[in-house]
C-alpha cells in the first residue's frame, strides 16, 4: 500500500509563488513516475507536471511550462512542485500521484489512467 501526503497549499495573489510537497511511503517498488495533477471546480483532473523517478526527466502541461518546476528528493520518496508566476486559472485542488506504469507519460502528455496511487488533495487558491 502506498500513501501520499501533500502539504504546502494555500492562498496567494496573482504573480505569487507556492511550493507543494508530497511525501510517499509504503510499498513503492516498481514506481516509474510521480506527478502532480489538479482539478478545478467543474473541470476534469489534468496532469500538471511529472517526473521519471529513475532518470529525473520532467514533463509539464503547456499551461504551466516556464512557471512550475517539479523535483524529487535524493531518496525519491518525495516530490515537490514549485509554482511561480501564479495565475487565477491555477486555482484548483492539487493531487500528488504515483505510477508504476511506463505508460504514465506518452509523447510528453501525462496520462491520468496510469496513476494508481493518489494523495488526498490540497487546495491552491489564487486571488487578484
Amino acid at each position: 500500500q502506498v500513501r501520499l501526503v501533500e502539504s504546502g497549499g494555500g492562498s496567494v495573489q496573482t504573480g505569487g509563488s507556492l511550493r507543494l510537497s508530497c511525501t510517499a511511503s509504503g510499498d513503492m517498488d516498481g514506481r516509474t513516475y510521480m506527478a502532480w495533477f489538479r482539478q478545478a471546480p467543474g473541470k476534469s483532473r489534468e496532469g500538471v507536471a511529472a517526473i521519471n523517478t529513475a532518470g529525473g526527466n520532467t514533463y509539464y502541461h503547456d499551461s504551466v511550462k516556464g512557471r512550475f518546476t517539479i523535483s524529487q528528493n535524493n531518496a525519491r520518496t518525495a516530490v515537490y512542485l514549485q509554482m511561480d508566476g501564479l495565475k487565477l486559472e491555477d486555482t484548483a485542488t492539487y493531487y500528488c500521484a504515483l505510477s508504476q506504469s511506463w505508460s504514465a507519460v506518452i509523447q510528453g502528455s501525462i496520462q491520468r489512467f496510469a496513476f494508481d496511487h493518489w494523495g488526498q488533495g490540497i487546495q491552491v487558491t489564487i486571488s487578484s
